[in-house]
């Protein structure tokens, strides 16, 4: 059998398999397609079919062969599949019965033999290699994206180590790995995943969050990791406090604002615990002794500030925990549909309630899902707010009533509108009105009494109009009867096509 010599394949191998982090048998079969593509290529140059057309399919028939024999030559076969006929219309697909029985006598008609085409190693040609070489770098990718995408995408929201490679533009180059002793991959942590306090060096690092696994085949890294994420912190605090983990304490929301819109304004976050267990603290089960355990979390976050407050079912107390650590005097709840609120704070309060450039209202707001209003305390005009509140309450309630009004009214054209075309369906389908099927029983029983008692027959009105009813039946019987005919004389007179079925149409019987 022919072979293309490949001196070292199986080196070339192993190498690729440890520098792209793939098992040697998806490198083998990324250059068993890529070598195909190749004899395709120096297939359709060498055109040795004459004017043969090559279909997108035409090779799908083909297959390379890899001999990595250590102790022997190492390279490459090209192997074809070709059915026996007995007269062959494509050389490449099929090959003659005659021919085959002088190596095989007992092969027969439809059966399929495997046949070396390797062509001469001189012969394979410069634009063929290239074209394999480019093909193995596009499988090689492929084959890669595929193993991250089966070994991360369960992973995502998890938090995995991550070290510092290179800077692309504004993003991070980071090396993940999935699991202790599995293979490092690329990650990108975007500008808006950074942290503003994060010192991004290289080989330093740092805790992220896989944010998303990409499926697309676009150029870059494959997994999208951050540090901004809320479920970096969430995790986080899981990791540390075991009452999380036994599922004792658990996190209702995060409102997280790692990347605030001034510099001057560092990063915050706002997290609501509750508990399953009355006698578990569960704010003091997420600080710790001498808040130890929230320290490891501010530390991992570069500084960042991270209040943990109470949640509460009730939408007042829990506002008031949210807009900690500002007092609350009074918390209330102007419209609870809305979700607006009107907090009532001391003045040497406002400033701490509202934060830096809003940020801790805006965090308790974004947290408890609320429109928070902050107002002092000492000038707040209870009666004025209640009067302005009752007037939205009623406009809001008279444009609902506008609104249910025009709605009734469009019910009401369309259920008129519906019964003038009812009406009129019933007046173009109701018969003509005649004598009624009594009127004309009891005539015909007053005929018969009067024959009993020899008395002329007198006609009644029932049985003139019953009379006339007949009368004008037959009569329009007869003229219906001579119209037939005469349709059916201009019919043999005009249209002499024969009637191809007799069912198509059915003539009725005299």
């Amino acid at each position: 059998m022919s072979l293309v010599n490949l001196p070292n394949l199986q080196e070339l191998i192993d190498h690729i398999s440890r520098e792209r982090n793939l098992p040697k048998h998806a490198v083998e079969n990324a250059l068993r397609e890529a070598l195909l593509k190749g004899y395709e290529r120096y297939r359709r140059t060498q055109r040795m079919d004459g004017n043969v057309q090559f279909e997108e399919d035409y090779f799908d028939n083909f297959d390379i062969e890899l001999d990595t024999d250590e102790y022997g030559e190492q390279g490459f076969r090209v192997l074809a599949s070709k059915a026996i006929v007995e007269e062959v219309q494509s050389a490449d697909h099929e090959i003659a019965l005659v021919e085959v029985q002088e190596v095989a006598p007992e092969a027969q008609l439809g059966d399929t033999v495997v046949l070396d085409v390797t062509p001469e190693q001189r012969e394979f040609g410069r634009m063929a290699a290239i074209q394999t070489k480019q093909v193995l770098a596009q499988k090689l990718r492929d084959q890669q994206r595929k193993m991250i995408q089966e070994e991360f995408q369960d992973l995502e929201g998890t938090i995995l180590n991550a070290r510092v490679l290179r800077f692309e533009r504004q993003s991070v180059i980071m090396a993940v790995s999935s699991s202790l002793g599995q293979p490092e991959v690329e990650a990108e942590l975007l500008k808006r995943d950074q942290l503003p306090n994060d010192n991004y060096r290289a080989n330093a690092t740092f805790r992220v969050a896989l944010k998303k696994v990409s499926e697309g085949s676009h150029r870059g890294p494959q997994l999208l990791v951050s540090r901004a994420d809320a479920s970096l912190v969430v995790e986080l605090f899981s990791n540390e406090v075991p009452e999380i983990e036994d599922e004792i304490v658990r996190i209702v929301a995060v409102a997280r604002e790692a990347n605030p819109p001034s510099r001057s304004v560092g990063p915050r976050t706002k997290i609501a615990v509750d508990t399953v267990e009355r006698d578990v603290d569960p704010v003091g089960a997420c600080i710790g002794a001498r808040g130890s355990r929230i320290q490891v979390v501010v530390n991992e976050l570069r500084g960042e500030k991270i209040d943990v407050i109470r949640w509460s079912p009730d939408p007042a107390t829990y506002i008031a925990n949210a807009l900690s650590p500002a007092r609350v005097d009074e918390v209330r709840l102007m419209n609870p549909e809305e979700r607006q609120a009107h907090v009532l704070v001391p003045e040497d309060q406002l400033s701490l309630a509202i934060g830096k450039e809003g940020q801790n209202v805006r965090l308790a707001a974004r947290l408890t899902g609320w429109k928070i209003d902050i107002k002092d305390a000492a000038k707040y005009d209870y009666a004025a707010e209640d009067e302005k509140q009752a007037e939205i309450q009623a406009q809001r309630e008279a444009q609902q009533q506008v609104a249910l009004a025009a709605t009734a009214a469009t019910a009401t054209d369309l259920e008129a509108n519906l019964e003038d075309e009812n009406g009129a369906a019933e007046e173009a389908l109701a018969p003509v009105t005649g004598p009624s099927l009594a009127d004309a029983a009891m005539a015909t029983e007053e005929r018969a009494t009067a024959r009993e008692a020899g008395t002329p027959e007198a006609s009644t009105p029932a049985e003139s109009a019953s009379e006339a009813v007949s009368d004008n039946a037959a009569s329009a019987e007869d003229s219906l009867e001579e119209n037939t005919l005469a349709e059916d004389l201009e019919e043999d007179t005009v249209d002499e096509t024969p009637v191809e079925s007799d069912e198509a149409y059915p003539r009725e019987e005299e």
